[in-house]
């Protein structure tokens, strides 16, 4: 589903990133963790063509994503507030991404149903714009509107940062969900090494832009990621 060949970054003479080749197949709930700085955020900066890249490529279902625009209809994400419009309620939001991805407000409508426990009665009718809401409230806003539409790639940076408990446990069910019974490609970023190897069936371990480990997750994962992140 996604493959990455020979891709590098550098900002003047500092290489940020370097992954010689990395294949995520479709369907699979996969983690990107590293400290800050190791790459992630630039990696999936890339992989949705936010920047471009030095050297090499990253294809989407065969789809070279600096070269074609033709991965935007299957694939979604939500990197950070930057990605909603402030100036809009989440109701409104939500319809605007729903136009995008060719579905009607009751398509729509449809969705947000099945997330009123993840919102716990904070997003809608509350007569807020989005600029307004806690960066909790903000995050939920921008989890939900990148599932409208029935994409095929979800790429989540952090979802799990600035949510209370109970959300986080809701998220994590969301996300085993999408990628397990929904055949979703599922990529989260996270400092949490708990959360990801809960949800994640294979997790990648970034330093200094580099590939260290790339694990498969089992009931001895997060003991081993412990241990390398406290060496």
């Amino acid at each position: 589903m996604i493959t990455t060949t020979n891709l590098s970054k550098k900002y003047n003479d500092a290489l940020v990133l370097h992954i010689e080749s990395l294949s995520i197949p479709k369907g699979q709930s996969f983690g990107l963790v590293g400290n800050n700085g190791a790459g992630k955020t630039t990696y999936f900066s890339l992989l949705l063509d936010l920047i471009q890249p030095t050297t090499g490529e990253i294809s989407n279902n065969d789809v070279v994503v600096n070269k074609s625009e033709d991965w935007k209809p299957f694939t979604s994400a939500f990197i950070d507030e930057t990605f909603l419009i402030g100036y809009l309620t989440p109701e409104e939001y939500f319809y605007f991404i729903g136009e995008l991805r060719g579905q009607n407000k009751s398509d729509v409508d449809a969705l947000l149903s099945q997330f009123e426990d993840f919102f716990h009665g904070e997003i809608l009718n509350q007569k807020k714009y989005l600029r307004d809401l806690s960066k909790g409230n903000q995050k939920k806003a921008g989890i939900v509107a990148a599932l409208i539409g029935h994409p095929e790639v979800i790429i989540l940076d952090e979802p799990f940062a600035n949510l209370d408990p109970t959300t986080q446990i809701r998220l994590k069910a969301i996300i085993k969900d999408l990628a397990q019974t929904k055949g979703v490609t599922v990529l989260v970023s996270s400092h949490d090494l708990l959360h990801v190897t809960d949800v994640c069936e294979r997790i990648v371990v970034l330093e200094k832009g580099q590939i260290i480990k790339d694990l498969a997750t089992n009931e001895a994962t997060l003991k081993e990621l412990e241990a390398h992140f406290s060496n």
